[in-house]
């Protein structure tokens, strides 16, 4: 059982990683703004998630022969052709069934066997580690005093955060001036709004599942640079140029947070993210059409499977 459950993952991780270094390349167009990039990042998630896809002829996968050209067609009606049976892409090649996974040897099951173990001991201690390192980020926060409803000042912080996913409060520093409470709160209010601790949790235990492909280490870390981006920019769309350079300057004077469980006001490349905020650039109605064509069809090419 492990031995196919881990064959299954394994060639959902290659598929992830081949959509991932697309999104990778295409986050590189720097007239893409980044809340719209940050939505690419569901497409490799989501092939870390979903072990099948809907067969297209329009599937990125068909140009990848060497990699994606072993698929299995799982028909939903038995006997047909239809382009909208699911496949998965059985990219190791190392069974000959795999409704259910049957392996061309022994050797390879028993190989396969002691891979997942060892996967199912490294996930089972990552997620225990991340949930006691989740939970002390939670108890560093307790003793807060309240600032205004649903915000609160702490001396055991040192940069601005939404801590809770449920229930998230905004804690700041006490050294906060008040001049850059009106930005923080705002950068902080939108995180809470776009739920970015939730989606920065689910795709840290969906990392945590693939803990062992380097490459989604790297879309886990592109993504959430990606959310505090996108969050900068949003900012910036209900700010003038003055006060976009204030808020810059907002970021600059907060040290730089090292949590890996909150959105922090100024975490996640900071030089980066003041340069995409001074050269920030409204969406038009034509450009935002553009760009959810764009969002689309990279959604439909790389989620799909070669027929």
């Amino acid at each position: 059982m492990i031995s196919t459950v881990f064959y299954w993952l394994f060639n959902m991780s290659v598929t992830a990683s081949v959509t991932g270094i697309i999104v990778l390349l295409v986050r590189k167009i720097k007239a893409l703004p980044r809340r719209v990039t940050v939505f690419l990042w569901i497409i490799p998630f989501l092939r870390m998630t979903l072990p099948f896809g809907v067969g297209s002829k329009y599937s990125l996968m068909s140009f990848l022969n060497s990699i994606s050209k072993q698929s299995v067609t799982y028909h939903l009606v038995p006997g047909s052709t239809s382009s909208f049976d699911i496949s998965v892409t059985n990219h190791a090649g190392f069974s000959v069934e795999y409704f259910p996974v049957v392996f061309k040897t022994e050797p390879l099951k028993g190989l396969f066997g002691i891979a997942g173990t060892v996967w199912l001991a490294g996930a089972l201690i990552s997620v225990a580690f991340i949930t006691a390192a989740y939970v002390r980020t939670l108890a560093g926060v307790r003793g807060a005093k309240r600032l205004e409803r649903g915000v609160f000042v702490s001396e055991k912080v040192d940069s601005p955060a939404v801590y809770g996913i449920f229930k998230p409060k905004i804690v700041v520093p006490v050294s906060m001036e008040d001049k850059e409470l009106k930005y923080i709160l705002l950068h902080e209010k939108t995180h809470i709004r776009k739920l970015d601790n939730l989606w920065r949790l689910a795709a840290l235990f969906v990392t945590l599942l693939h803990w062992f492909n380097p490459l989604a280490w790297v879309f886990f870390k592109r993504f959430t640079a990606d959310l505090e981006f996108s969050c900068d920019e949003l900012v910036a769309s209900k700010l003038n140029k003055e006060e976009r350079k204030e808020y810059a300057l907002s970021l600059v004077s907060e040290a730089e947070s090292r949590q890996k469980f909150v959105s922090a006001f100024s975490g996640s490349g900071l030089k980066g993210r003041i340069n995409n905020l001074l050269s920030y650039r409204r969406i038009t109605f034509f450009s935002g059409f553009c760009f959810a064509a764009v969002v689309a069809v990279l959604a439909f090419t790389l989620l799909t499977n070669t027929i």
